[in-house]
């Protein structure tokens, strides 16, 4: 199995989504998934749920994952804002995180977890 195809089964991104790259930096203890969509996905609006919105433009964001085997990783993606009939355009929703957020749900959850345990400053560390 190559690594795209690993990292694809591991983040369970949906089918809309695909990993489209790495990188890795032992140096600097860092793996990076680059994350996209097919060419001429539509997505539903986030506001009423109207399906297939076609996309208006993209911005590229990253998120802080969960470590992979003590290195630091990054989801990166370019995230489509799609135009509604009746909202305008708005940016989608995301499988992977809430909206605003620079944590991937799998890390906002652990962090939870670990606050629950251990001194906020102990996980910020």
């Amino acid at each position: 199995m190559r690594d795209i195809e690993l990292f694809q089964a591991a983040l369970g991104l949906g089918e809309r989504w695909r990993v489209v790259g790495s990188s890795f930096d032992a140096d600097q203890r860092r793996l990076e998934l680059r994350v996209d969509f097919e060419r001429g996905a539509r997505f539903a609006c986030p506001e009423c749920d109207a399906a297939g919105c076609e996309v208006h433009d993209t911005h590229e964001k990253r998120w802080r994952h969960l470590d992979f085997f003590e290195h630091q990783a990054y989801l990166v993606a370019r995230v489509p804002r799609v135009r509604c009939p009746e909202h305008g355009v708005r940016q989608v929703r995301l499988p992977w995180a809430r909206p605003s957020s620079g944590f991937t749900l799998l890390f906002e959850a652990l962090v939870m977890t670990l606050v629950a345990e251990m001194p906020v400053r102990a996980v910020a560390g």
